[in-house]
Order: C-alpha cells, then structure tokens, then sequence
C-alpha cells in the first residue's frame, strides 16, 4: 500500500468466515467500516436470511440486517479492485496454502493479507505459497462461539496484536473504534508463541467435551495441559525464543499456576476463569462435526520446534494422534489421558 493510498478508506475482506472471521467482519461493519465476508455457504446462507447478531462478555449487542451484510461466496465475487484492500484471513491452517493461492490469483502483489489464524506457522506458508503477497502476522486472543447459525459471541477477553508498521498503525485506530481492542508490537513471532501456550488446551478441551470453564475447574486436565506446556517451554528455551505474555500469568508460571489444588487455582487464576460457561473450543466444534482440526498447528508446530532444537515433546506428539484418532461422542477423563500421555 503506497502512502497515496494510505489516504484511502480501507477495504476489509474477511476470508474464512467462521466464528472468527464473523465477529471481527460485523464488529467492523457495525463501527461503520468497509468488510465483506468470504465463507462456506453453510455459514452465509443463514447470514443472507436473518443478518448477523455480535456479542461479547461485557455486554455489548449489535445486530446486523442481511442488507447490511456484505457476503461473497469466494474471494473472485468480494474483490472490487480497491487498492486500499486488505485481506483478513481467517481460514483453519490446513487452508492457509489454498488461500493464498486464491488470493494471488484475484488480487495485486504486494496485497496486505494479515493472518488472524491460530498456530505460528501460517505467514511462512503464505510467503512460500505467494511470494508476492504482503504476508503480516496477527494475533486473537480471545474464544468466539457461534451459539447460533446467526449469533457470534465473544467468550473471553483479551486484544487483537498486529505487527508495528505503517500499514498497521493505520488500522489499529479503526480497529480499536470497532470494539476490537488492538496492540502494536515489534516482536510478533514471541506475542505468537505466547497465544500458542494458551491454544495448548484446545485439544484437552475437545477431548474432555466439557466447557471451557469446567474443563478448567478440573485439576486433572489442568495438569495435562501443564505438560503440553511444560514440553512447549523447554522447545522454545532450545530455540531462543521468549514467549510475550498474552494471559493474565507470565508464560513459564502458567504450567505452575495450572497444577495448583482447585481451591488455590480459582483463587489466583480468577482472570482466566472468566470465560463464558457454554464456551467451547473450536476444536471441540471440529471434533464433534468429523472435521479435521489444527490440532498439527499447535501440538504439531511444539513437536517440530523441539526435533529442531534437539528436546523432546512426546505429550504433544501422543496429543496429535489422540485427536486423528478420536471417534464423534467419545468422552476422555482426566485419569485416562494423564494414563495416554504417560504423564
């Protein structure tokens, strides 16, 4: 984007719009910025009938009329040739390639394309796949649900980060008057492995299907969790890398803080706790509907960093092949995946 254009009005286009995608589009559209959501007809179908409705835990409620609703079936019917366009993308890991191979192929090179996906992978898988694409890191940090197929609501706390540059300090401010609270930071690739700590319970979520907040509450998963990220640590050590601080507890406490008695834990981890009682993680969603999950983007990405750095994440790496081989309506107890994981 060239500092004539900087001028313009920006465009979003939300590409993959799932639970994500939705509350971040709406929030934008309701604040009054340009968005249009790029989904599976089985999101947008319901979207184009009854609009949208956008909550959050503290309160806010916005609804959003189907006239209101700017939805492209692909990113070829979203594209208007705006220079000022920026692409969020929010489509699951395993479609980060396919996606950026859409993109080169409807829009300009050097196009801004801001990752909003979990796991610290996917830019390089943008900038391998698209060269010429403006590949960027982004940061979510917070649990969105879909409590209905017309209804997206934000579970828990926290502010989106994106990468200092000149491109971003122009959208934090429409960001931030949006409702989606933003930070500029100089070292994406900490603030991600930071998140990549805390998305470490996606897959115990799945498997214990419970809530996020009762599956928290329970001494036993919380321990297994304090494993993962025990071993996610030690990975990050060897590489030198320094996880940022995206929770409410400093990176290497959180596997402490986790095995604490429950009448401690509630006490010191009240921030964590506040979560939503229905929230899920979206992998339990994927679990439950026989889709494939990231579960390879977050366990995965800590086996990998540790063959790299010569340690070991065998938790992680018995994590990954629980999930590829969990069957719909199966229940894990805590005891059963501390036996699974050898903990």
């Amino acid at each position: 984007m060239t500092s004539a254009q900087s001028n313009t009005a920006l465009n979003f286009i939300v590409l993959g719009a799932g639970a994500i995608g939705c509350y971040v589009g709406a929030r934008l559209l309701a604040a009054g910025q340009q968005a249009t959501l790029v989904g599976r007809p089985r999101i947008l179908e319901p979207l184009a009938l009854d609009g949208l409705t956008i909550s959050d835990l503290e309160g806010f409620k916005a609804h959003l009329f189907a006239k209101d609703l700017p939805l492209a079936p692909n990113l070829a019917a979203a594209w208007s040739g705006s220079p000022a366009t920026v692409i969020l993308l929010c489509v699951k890991g395993r479609a980060t390639a396919s996606a950026a191979l859409e993109i080169a192929a409807c829009c300009p090179p050097g196009t801004p394309v801001i990752s909003l996906q979990n796991g610290v992978e996917n830019v390089a898988r943008i900038q391998s796949t698209a060269p010429g694409l403006q590949a960027l890191p982004g940061m979510v940090p917070y649990n969105v649900v879909m409590r209905r197929a017309t209804h997206v609501h934000r579970a828990t706390m926290g502010s989106i980060y994106l990468p200092q540059n000149p491109l971003t300090a122009q959208i934090a401010p429409l960001f931030n008057a949006a409702g989606l609270t933003t930070v500029l930071t100089e070292d994406m690739r900490a603030v991600q492995w930071g998140k990549l700590l805390l998305n470490l319970n996606n897959p115990v979520n799945a498997l214990s299907d419970l809530p996020l907040r009762a599956q928290l509450l329970n001494r036993d998963f919380r321990c297994v969790l304090a494993a993962l990220q025990t071993e996610a640590l030690e990975a990050l050590t060897a590489a030198g890398i320094t996880p940022a601080k995206v929770a409410s507890a400093p990176p290497r406490a959180l596997p402490h803080l986790l095995r604490l008695p429950d009448w401690l834990f509630t006490r010191l981890a009240a921030r964590m706790l506040r979560i939503d009682a229905t929230a899920r993680s979206s992998m339990w969603d994927d679990v439950q509907q026989g889709r494939t999950t990231e579960v390879d983007d977050l366990c995965g990405a800590v086996v990998r960093l540790a063959t790299q750095h010569g340690t070991q994440a065998p938790c992680n790496a018995a994590m990954c092949q629980l999930i590829a081989a969990h069957t719909q309506g199966q229940r894990w107890t805590g005891p059963e995946l501390h036996r699974a994981l050898h903990i």
